[in-house]
């Protein structure tokens, strides 16, 4: 039995999901659940997968999406993305005084 609790966890850190992955694993399954007395299980469930997978994409695509937008980070005076570790509008005006 302990040894295969320990396999559990060995797999369970290989999955690397989150929290919001729990969370969205949760409710994906309570949607499957509602869908089972109008639809056969078979399609509740290629539904349900269907729902996580397309979100879980989507969700990977917007990370990579905002992270190419924000880049380094914005300015706390003036807003202004970040280039280079400066930003263009603060130092350029702190340079030219």
């Amino acid at each position: 039995m302990a040894y295969l609790f320990i396999k559990f966890l060995i797999i369970y850190d290989r999955m690397l999901f989150v929290k919001r992955d729990l969370i969205l694993l949760a409710g994906v399954f309570l949607l499957m659940l509602g869908l089972l007395p109008f639809l056969a299980p078979i399609y509740a469930v290629i539904i349900a997968i269907g729902i996580f997978f397309g979100i879980k994409l989507f969700v990977k695509n917007r990370q990579k999406f905002l992270e190419k937008q924000i880049g380094e980070g914005f300015c706390a005076e003036c807003g202004e993305k970040v280039i280079n570790k400066k930003c263009p509008n603060c130092d350029k005006t702190d340079n030219s005084v």
